[in-house]
């Protein structure tokens, strides 16, 4: 009798972790694709007709778009560390700031977005850019090519071109490192890296959580030649909001001191911001072939069927606009990403045009994994906008800031920036004038627009515990 209770207790064990095995592989993949530097502009499908993306215009096809995606800003020039904090932890900008110093306890407690997922029954995986103060491999359980914030630049890669005879720098030049490093491009490794992941990930009982952070297209904005080749310069267009120097940028940190923006010339030139631009369009193609890769094998293993897949980048790059070309600024072409949802139950090819942050994106993946969202996690789930069981944004108000040199509040309307040193505000009406070329702050008609919009910065600071006051620039606005 002993010996047939055991036998009995044997199978019910077995049976028992078969079933734990079928629930959980019934938990649909994440993937999650980043991109570094890649404004909203830099997809074909928003409306960019000289940038050639059909991989990533797929993904808008397959599934729901949002127009309006924005990161906070940053605490110093490396805006991308502020923006990977937020998205790794959940936490908004100055909270993800003070909760550096607080990392290991954090990966104690399992509140990192890869251990949420861990803890709910996923296989981790991670391969690319990282840039977070806590090493990658002590929070995911499948590690490949960590990449640093940015490939090894070179002298030569800054303050040109001086003119069309100065060709000392070429984006297919290996002699120079950079992607190049390694012998392969860092954006063709994170394909071959996604895809033995896929390999592996096909034969395991576990759903996947794959987080695949290219390094493209930040600078230096290297690619093959055939690349670069597809965008003649005579088919690139400057900026309509372009100019030689922008007034106040000094005064907000994006001067000749502020390593981006050394990459062209001072003043801007059309002809440099042309050659600028060729090479960040001929990276981010470069970059979507990549992307096509993914895809196409993910199809291929059958796992496309029960994937969501999640594309955005970390904040956005000016490029020649208001004669900017970093991303230390509270303009749209700065701040605004793409952000592309696509999976078993997303509905294809909409849009939905409400203002989200690109950190929701984690938020996200918890309510696609059934993971209930722990109280200290403050961005927000997209799937009720995606569902329609909502209408509008879970932010009123899109909040952005740059060290303690700039502010901004963004309502669908309207946008003011706020730059202390200068003490000087701007007021667009980014309705009528998406490109923010019109400064209506001294306009007497928006008086109360003003008013608003300095209320509405007021109680986004307190709500972000934003160090910030703005009072003893602002004595009788703030």
């Amino acid at each position: 009798m002993k010996k047939l209770f055991l036998a009995i207790f044997a199978v019910l064990l077995l049976l028992n972790s078969c079933t734990e095995k079928v629930t959980e592989k019934q938990k649909p993949n994440i993937l999650f694709i980043f991109a570094d530097d890649q404004t909203y502009e830099g997809v074909h499908a928003l409306g960019n007709p000289e940038v050639i993306t059909p991989n990533l215009d797929k993904l808008a096809q397959s599934g729901v778009t949002f127009t309006h995606t924005y990161n906070m800003g940053g605490w110093n020039g490396a805006i991308c560390v502020a923006s990977r904090a937020m998205l790794n932890t959940g936490r908004f900008v100055w909270h993800a700031r003070a909760s550096e110093n607080n990392y290991p306890a954090m990966k104690q407690n399992g509140q990192f977005w890869s251990l949420l997922m861990e803890n709910a029954g996923y296989e981790t995986y991670m391969t690319g850019k990282w840039h977070v103060k806590m090493a990658a491999d002590s929070i995911f359980q499948h590690v490949r090519h960590v990449r640093p914030g940015m490939p090894a630049s070179v002298p030569e890669a800054y303050n040109r071109p001086a003119s069309p005879e100065d060709t000392t720098w070429q984006p297919w030049h290996t002699k120079y490192g950079g992607f190049w490093e390694g012998g392969k491009h860092w954006s063709e490794v994170v394909g071959d890296n996604a895809i033995d992941y896929l390999n592996m990930a096909k034969e395991s009982d576990k759903p996947f959580f794959m987080y695949l952070a290219f390094n493209a297209p930040h600078d230096p904005r290297q690619s093959p030649k055939k690349y670069v080749d597809m965008y003649p310069l005579e088919n690139v267009s400057v900026p309509e909001n372009y100019l030689e120097l922008y007034p106040y940028k000094d005064s907000i940190g994006c001067g000749p001191g502020l390593r981006d923006e050394k990459l062209a010339p001072f003043p801007r030139t059309e002809y440099s911001i042309k050659v600028h631009r060729q090479e960040y369009y001929a990276i981010i193609t470069h970059m979507d072939d990549q992307v096509g890769r993914i895809m196409a094998h993910l199809k291929e293993t059958g796992q496309d069927k029960n994937t969501y897949i999640l594309f955005s980048a970390d904040h956005g790059l000016s490029v020649g606009h208001h004669g900017l070309v970093g991303k230390q600024n509270m303009y749209d072409h700065s701040m605004r990403v793409p952000l592309f949802v696509v999976g078993p139950t997303i509905p294809e090819n909409e849009k939905r045009e409400m203002q989200v942050y690109l950190q929701d994106i984690m938020a996200t993946t918890l309510d696609l994994a059934g993971i209930e969202k722990p109280e200290y996690i403050e961005f927000n789930s997209l799937m009720p906008l995606i569902k329609k069981e909502a209408n509008t944004s879970a932010y009123p108000e899109i909040y952005g800031a740059y060290i303690n040199l700039q502010r901004m509040v963004r309502t669908d309307k309207y946008k003011m920036i706020v730059y202390p040193k200068a003490q000087k505000i701007l007021v667009f009406d980014v309705e009528n004038d998406p490109l923010e070329m019109n400064d209506l702050s001294d306009n007497t008609a928006y008086a109360d627009v003003k008013i608003d919009l300095i209320s509405k910065l007021k109680q986004q600071q307190q709500t972000m515990d934003d160090p910030l006051d703005l009072h003893p620039y602002f004595p009788d606005l703030f």
